[in-house]
């Protein structure tokens, strides 16, 4: 690689790092004080085992020799690769570290920590590197179904997995007649902000290199992102059953699910198919989260509606919009109907996989260990009941309370 193009992917790959942090201001602000740190916790220490779990053999497991659905262990520790042939693994790194923390956004305030550590540890050695192999260097890639940086393998995936632990966990206590509302509406938002940031580099970096599509990738990154803050203020705007108010925290997930949308399909699509997917992303995205309720399912900080359908959303457009002008790859619209199957296969696929494999893992977890915090616990507050520690201290506030 050129020193430019070194330069672009590591710039890159430290902004893709820093939305993890950023996904837990995110996630942290909309939980009720009592359990912020907590949320923070799930984050961090994501990014210490995924850390572990890649450079040990994950990034093996997933491109190293071996089959369309497995790779061997000969980069067992990153052994024999030097210099830049580090820079691949440090990147893909960063993709492992934030999957679990979008998965915690359905089972925040409720479950024990412990058990996270062993969930997040398994599902990042056993889930995530055969879905990256299977997308980026597999069957999946060979099938003819495209991910440009993460649409099916982070987004959907975390979807899937997301949806077999509420499964396995339940719902929090009260859910649903309780309201749980944000405790901190401006952590959200910041958090959003450095999501946006950290999304050039998570979309950007899967140009390979400082050139003519990494541009092309940040446009339709920025564009995805601002429509689908419209998208989603339209649908509360139009939902008849609410007065007709725009929201800060709508905002800021109708900018991520124009993200999530335009992920898989950042680097195949020009300007204006972007908008078209943010703007379709924010939209359905708020529908869908309101799905939950009807389904019963406790998914606390709307992963479901955002990354699961967003991902599958933006995975399925991609088969009507990808131009092939943008990078070679054409979809229905440009005279391609075959790419718009391929890639509901492929969704298809990860979902079932992902699913299934987690929930394995979750009864496994749940089995050995436990997966839910106790009652006494869940009540008052996972902040002191698993880490002795209060995210605020101040006047006669404390997390002792069951509202905070």
């Amino acid at each position: 690689m050129a020193s430019g193009d070194i330069t672009w992917v590591s710039v890159c790959t430290a902004m893709a790092l820093f939305m993890t942090p950023g996904l837990a201001l995110f996630y942290g602000g909309m939980v009720r004080a009592k359990n912020v740190l907590n949320v923070f916790m799930m984050c961090f220490s994501s990014i210490a085992l995924g850390t572990v779990v890649w450079l040990a053999f994950g990034h093996s497991l997933a491109f190293g020799e071996g089959n369309g659905f497995i790779g061997g262990l000969e980069w067992f520790g990153l052994r024999g690769l030097h210099g830049e042939e580090l820079l691949n693994p440090l990147l893909h790194m960063m993709f492992v570290i934030i999957t679990p923390p979008v998965i915690s956004g359905a089972l925040v305030e409720r479950m024990k920590f412990s058990a996270w550590l062993l969930f997040s540890g398994l599902w990042m050695a056993l889930v995530y590197p055969l879905v990256a192999r299977w997308s980026w260097a597999g069957w999946l890639e060979d099938f003819g179904a495209v991910d440009f940086a993460g649409g099916l393998v982070v987004h959907v995936n975390a979807g899937a997995a997301a949806l077999a632990v509420i499964m396995v966990l339940g719902p929090r206590i009260g859910f649903p007649k309780t309201v749980f509302r944000p405790h901190s509406l401006p952590l959200v938002a910041a958090g959003a902000g450095i999501l946006w940031f950290g999304w050039f580099g998570f979309n950007g970096a899967a140009a390979g290199g400082a050139n003519d599509l990494a541009v092309k990738v940040v446009v339709a990154t920025q564009a995805a992102g601002a429509a689908g803050v419209l998208g989603w203020t339209a649908g509360e705007f139009l939902d008849k059953r609410t007065p007709p108010k725009a929201t800060l925290l709508g905002a800021a997930s109708g900018a991520i699910a124009g993200m999530v949308a335009i992920t898989p399909a950042a680097g195949y699509v020009g300007p204006g198919a972007a908008l078209l997917f943010g703007l379709a992303a924010g939209y359905v995205c708020y529908l869908a989260v309101r799905l939950k309720y009807r389904f019963g399912w406790d998914d606390s900080l709307d992963v479901l509606g955002l990354h699961l359908v967003g991902g599958l959303l933006g995975s399925l457009m991609l088969g009507l919009f990808a131009d092939g002008e943008v990078n070679g790859v054409s979809g229905l619209f440009y005279g391609n109907p075959i790419l718009l199957w391929r890639q509901t296969a492929a969704a298809a696929v990860v979902m079932a996989f992902s699913f299934a494999a987690t929930w394995l893992i979750a009864k496994a977890v749940d089995a050995t260990v436990g997966l839910r915090a106790a009652a006494d616990d869940e009540i008052r507050g996972l902040d002191l009941a698993m880490h002795e520690e209060r995210g605020y201290v101040w006047g006669t506030i404390t997390a002792e309370r069951g509202d905070q």
